[in-house]
């Protein structure tokens, strides 16, 4: 996956992503959806999990308020 396929991918998974109560949650939810934008793109699964994990976790530190 290049770096527009990186990109796509982190906007995907910021779209689709829903917050989570916890941590863990953020992380699974993050990941659920970084898989999705993986599968989507034909691209790498576990890094889409990982992008989507780390996407939401950070999202949501950031903007406690959104979520």
């Amino acid at each position: 996956m290049g770096l527009r396929g990186m990109f796509v991918c982190f906007g995907l998974c910021a779209g689709l992503a829903a917050c989570g109560d916890t941590t863990g949650e953020q992380a699974l939810y993050g990941a659920g959806a970084g898989v999705a934008g993986s599968a989507l793109l034909d691209g790498n699964l576990v890094a889409g999990a990982a992008l989507g994990a780390a996407a939401n976790v950070i999202y949501c530190t950031e903007n406690p308020g959104k979520c």
